[in-house]
């Protein structure tokens, strides 16, 4: 109950928030110019179309999850309103799991209105609508859900500035961690240990783009699905265990 109360007040802060609003629109603004791009294209202009809306959503929500997730403890400790918050009967891990809850949810609303102004761009285009979108736009919105806990776990111990370029770092090194482990096994010694480490460690975004498999309407298995499904949560459950752990150890007096 405790945490719900955290998530709902949270989820209301947010809706405050006016860089949520102006990201949304930009976004909304750059899915309807595809329309004006598509008619600079030679042919093959429904992929185009799909393939602007999909990275939108994706480029957009990201920003979204990365400067209004760095805010969710850094904000209460900038207006000193922490002090108040640990005083009472909730524990750190509720405080953090309601936060991240909240956020999880004006980020679930966002990417539904997006992918609402992205089915109506092609639905005035005559552009078949494949099952492959929506299992893109479900692996999306599991991205955004391990960017939000990588946000949350460097806000709880990094100024503002530092966590936003730790989160940004994540997102892009998560991008290219196959890249890195396939450079890391055409060399030798601890530079071949390290790069290893890095795709091992770190979250392996790159699982959770089908943008391809939109485009050129390849279907994905429901097992895949599932492992995707299984991946990201479990690397959500982590981040959020490790943010929760080094929460409790901070001295807030």
């Amino acid at each position: 109950m405790k945490v719900l109360s955290i998530a709902v007040n949270t989820f209301r802060e947010n809706l405050r928030d006016k860089l949520l609003y102006n990201l949304l629109i930009f976004a909304l603004l750059m899915i309807g110019s595809s329309l004006i791009f598509m008619r600079l294209t030679l042919g093959e202009f429904h992929r185009l179309i799909l393939d602007i809306g999909l990275g939108s959503i994706n480029f957009f929500g990201v920003l979204i999850a990365i400067f209004v997730g760095i805010g969710l403890v850094s904000k209460e400790i900038e207006k000193k309103t922490i002090y108040t918050i640990v005083s009472k009967p909730v524990a750190r891990f509720q405080f953090l799991l309601g936060k991240y809850m909240g956020l999880s949810l004006t980020l679930l609303i966002n990417t539904a209105i997006m992918a609402a102004g992205l089915l109506a761009v092609l639905h005035c285009q005559d552009v078949p609508v494949h099952a492959v979108l929506f299992k893109a736009l479900g692996t999306i919105v599991l991205e955004f859900m391990i960017i939000t806990a990588v946000a949350l776990l460097f806000s709880t111990f990094s100024s503002a500035t530092l966590s936003a370029i730790f989160t940004l770092a994540i997102y892009v090194i998560g991008h290219l961690t196959p890249d890195l482990k396939a450079f890391g096994q055409k060399m030798e010694g601890l530079g071949r240990t390290v790069l290893e480490g890095m795709y091992y460690i770190l979250p392996n975004l790159e699982r959770f783009n089908l943008k391809g498999h939109v485009t050129h309407q390849l279907d994905v298995p429901v097992g895949d699905l599932l492992m995707i499904a299984a991946y990201g949560m479990a690397y959500t459950a982590f981040l959020l265990m490790l943010a929760s752990v080094i929460f409790q150890r901070r001295d807030f007096r």
